[in-house]
């Protein structure tokens, strides 16, 4: 096997991760993946936590590097845009939403949530309504696919008479209402 990485390490992770989910990855597996010894691992990672936080931040790749808005933007197509990215960022790891759950924006996220927050005023919605919309859409989105997950998951039928909700339909009807009312209070603000 090449030289162990750091991002061999969390590639190999997150492969282990979309096989076997996240209650199952340990050090113990990912090292036996690696032809390594499990304390090889902590050279890169010095506990188990950080690795997965690594692994939440490689994980959400393909929306933090989404083109930022322009001044040329609508708001509105963007905010839409900006959260089904995340949404289908979420969807492509198993267990996608329940890693990125409860983590931090490192450095360069921040960098691009401020860039973001400040399209928003500049589109003319108040602060705070801006803070508040961003929050909004990533709990929803993380909560959302979450459910969507776990049901995908689920080996059992739901309840006779109980109706199967389509959860992108469900998702889009959602983030809709959000950015609905947003809008309402951007035209009163």
């Amino acid at each position: 096997m090449a030289k162990l990485n750091r991002d061999t390490v969390i590639a190999e992770a997150l492969d282990l991760l979309d096989e076997v989910g996240l209650d199952a990855v340990s050090t113990r597996q990912l090292a036996k993946r690696l032809g390594v010894e499990q304390p090889s691992l902590y050279y890169h990672f010095r506990n188990k936590e950080e690795l997965l936080a690594a692994m939440a931040e490689a994980a959400m790749a393909p929306h933090s590097t989404a083109p930022l808005p322009t001044p040329a933007d609508d708001w509105r197509d963007w905010f839409l845009e900006n959260t089904r990215s995340f949404r289908r960022t979420l969807l492509m790891r198993r267990d996608g939403a329940r890693l990125h759950a409860g983590t931090r924006p490192g450095a360069a996220d921040l960098d691009r949530l401020v860039h973001k927050m400040a399209f928003l005023i500049a589109s003319g919605l108040p602060e705070r309504d801006a803070q508040l919309a961003m929050l909004t859409a990533s709990r929803f989105t993380v909560g959302a696919v979450l459910e969507e997950q776990a049901e995908a998951g689920a080996e059992a039928e739901p309840a006779a008479n109980t109706p199967r909700i389509d959860p992108e339909s469900a998702f889009e009807e959602g983030l809709t209402l959000i950015l609905d009312g947003l809008a309402r209070r951007g035209e009163r603000a």
